[in-house]
């Protein structure tokens, strides 16, 4: 019954300035943090509760980082419903929220950014340029701000925790990152806010992200160990789904993230990324080393 007390506190506070979450955050010893764009979902609420379980007080953020969008992508109407966010997390039990407008935490004159150049040669990083400097440098930003003990992040952005996993070790920042497995809907698809941006036909087709992948797990499970023979089979079950258009299909090392001919002792993260239209979804799933 103690767990279940400590979601029904209602004595949130959610502060929009660096001067005021410092003050406040100095109140509590250890902390939880989870880092958001808002529009909450089911997945990022599995964060806050890992987060609940883990640590005696929990940190969210939630900001629209523009840094991290390019400019023919969908910063402008990218999903936001604050006060939706804010009602899910004081159910949730968090202690603090932080919302802080653009100008607060990039405020006339910042210039200065957090860039790993082997992250933009791959994956998302080559379809996205300047994407994953916006990613470690506002992560870099608020683990500055908030000062976590430990961060909880989402496996189904993959290679951003490979990014931040490499910032905070490069960095000696003092906080531990949890990654958390991805949340599914039942037919498999990954929960994602731009899911909200498919219609009907779309979401019907957009299951075949989680087929490809499961297929292509299934192929190592049972013995296959070529990179390019696990590719081409994910490849064949996109292209069986029309409003599929893939802009890349993966099979790389786990830590660097280069394609693999073969899979070795370490294992591999399958990866994908595909369009509908003007949607475009991402997911993966971690081969664990062979026994």
């Amino acid at each position: 019954m103690a767990a279940k007390r400590r979601y029904e506190r209602t004595n949130m506070k959610v502060l929009t300035t660096i001067a005021d979450f410092r003050r406040e955050r100095a109140a509590f010893g250890s902390l939880g943090f989870v880092p958001t764009m808002g529009y909450l979902h089911q997945g990022h609420l599995a964060l806050v509760e890992r987060a609940r379980a883990e640590c005696p007080a929990v940190a969210v953020s939630i900001f629209v980082n523009p840094t991290q969008f390019g400019p023919n992508e969908d910063y402008a109407r990218y999903p936001r419903d604050t006060a939706r966010d804010l009602a899910l997390l004081e159910a949730a039990g968090v202690d603090l929220v932080f919302v802080p407008p653009v100008e607060e935490m990039y405020p006339p004159g910042f210039g200065t950014y957090v860039i790993q150049p082997a992250a933009d040669e791959v994956l998302e990083g080559a379809a996205r340029p300047g994407h994953f400097r916006g990613v470690a440098t506002v992560v870099c930003k608020l683990f500055n701000i908030v000062q976590p003990t430990k961060s909880y992040f989402g496996q189904k952005d993959a290679q951003q925790t490979v990014v931040i996993r490499q910032m905070v070790r490069d960095l000696n920042i003092p906080v531990e990152i949890v990654i958390v497995p991805t949340v599914r809907e039942a037919d498999g698809l990954a929960l994602s806010s731009r899911n909200v941006y498919l219609h009907p036909a779309q979401r019907a087709a957009a299951p075949v992200l989680y087929r490809a992948l499961r297929a292509a797990a299934e192929r190592y499970a049972a013995g296959e160990r070529s990179g390019e023979a696990l590719r081409a089979l994910m490849r064949e079950i996109l292209a069986a789904e029309p409003l599929a258009k893939p802009d890349y299909v993966s099979v790389a090392h786990p830590l660097t993230l280069r394609e693999l001919d073969q899979i070795g002792p370490e294992g591999a993260l399958l990866s994908l990324a595909v369009r509908f239209d003007q949607v475009r979804l991402i997911d993966n799933w971690v081969l664990e080393p062979a026994p």
